[in-house]
């Protein structure tokens, strides 16, 4: 293990890095976030527990693609938050799931479809200057389950 370090001196922008130098590559990268929320559900059609009301904590991973800007940055992990917050979660938090979303059996199969196809269009109505696309969508109704909605599958079918 390495001798603990005090820096002596931070690097300032333009005196001892220039800008040009933010930018290491100009390769796609993918960026990850993760979100929780607590949700409602039943099944239809369907001979076992889920059928009946019952409730999960629920994650969802959010993988986007993109090539870095001139600050070396795909999309800030904020803005991710923002649209997690304001156009997906809106409708999954602490919601009864066969309400808030559209009419479809409210399994996990069908949710994380939905939710890739709320955030591809959120991203379609971002300056799309860096490429983004969503690359996949994973979304565990429990610690050990999930189900995930990949690009190649949703453009093809």
């Amino acid at each position: 293990m390495g001798e603990f370090h005090i820096v002596e001196k931070l690097q300032k922008i333009d005196l001892d890095i220039q800008r040009n130098h933010l930018k290491y590559h100009s390769k796609r990268v993918l960026v990850s976030k993760e979100f929780t929320f607590d949700a409602a559900h039943h099944l239809h059609d369907y001979e076992g527990k889920c059928k009946s009301l019952h409730g999960h904590t629920y994650r969802a991973i959010l993988g986007i693609s993109g090539y870095s800007d001139k600050r070396g940055l795909v999309i800030d992990f904020s803005e991710i938050k923002k649209i997690w917050k304001q156009q997906i979660e809106v409708n999954l938090d602490h919601r009864y799931l066969n309400e808030t979303l559209p009419l479809m059996n409210t399994t996990a199969e069908n949710i994380v479809v939905w939710i890739y196809e709320k955030l591809n269009e959120a991203l379609l109505h971002e300056q799309n200057a860096n490429g983004l696309r969503v690359e996949f969508v994973r979304l565990y109704e429990t610690p050990t389950s999930y189900a995930e909605a990949r690009r190649e599958w949703m453009e093809v079918d």
